[in-house]
């Protein structure tokens, strides 16, 4: 069975909020996302997704990338943990209790910015559109990159779709071992390999 993903919770206790928060007509994910992105990025990681699902004692998800590339770790996730945790007790975002929970983007992926889909240009993956683009709402086919505006796969039935950012709901690597090989880490154990 391979690993997915990294996951590390850390919940906080509801407290008052300390303050009226200044009035912001963007939506809380996006707010939060302003919040944390800048400050992960300072310790070398990238976010990958945010979410904040439930209302009595929201859980704010955050998925996450190293910057480098290389694989994330339990130790990564905690100190993004811990990072973030401080980070919204501070800014008190969130009145009332809440949850945190960091995991890693894992290998079966969202797919949620142009240099994901550019880096998996070759991989499956199945995304959902909220309009439909050419008279449908689900796709399932062939990585083939993206620019700043759309998203494009190259569909089972050879088709080209472009699926615009604006419109995707959700995308996702399909599990395979090619992609399986192709985020597995270098192995040291090989013949030729430097361990010296």
């Amino acid at each position: 069975m391979a690993l997915t993903g990294h996951l590390f919770l850390l919940p906080h206790a509801a407290r008052p909020s300390r303050s009226t928060p200044a009035a912001d007509s963007r939506p809380l994910e996006a707010r939060l996302t302003a919040l944390i992105a800048p400050s992960i990025a300072a310790m070398g990681y990238e976010l990958v997704r945010l979410a904040v699902l439930g209302r009595d004692r929201p859980t704010v998800q955050i998925m996450a990338d190293r910057a480098d590339g290389s694989l994330i770790a339990v130790a990564d996730c905690e100190a993004i943990s811990h990072a973030v945790g401080a980070l919204l007790d501070v800014e008190d975002p969130l009145p009332g209790a809440w949850s945190l929970e960091v995991s890693s983007a894992g290998i079966d992926r969202p797919l949620t910015r142009p240099k994901d889909w550019n880096r998996f240009a070759g991989h499956l993956a199945r995304a959902e559109t909220d309009i439909p683009v050419d008279g449908r709402k689900r796709f399932s086919g062939l990585v083939l990159g993206a620019d700043d505006s759309a998203a494009r796969l190259r569909l089972d039935d050879g088709q080209e779709v472009a699926l615009p950012f604006a419109a995707l709901r959700r995308a996702r690597l399909v599990l395979t071992d090619a992609l399986i090989a192709a985020t597995a880490p270098p192995r040291s154990d090989l013949p030729g390999s430097d361990l010296h």
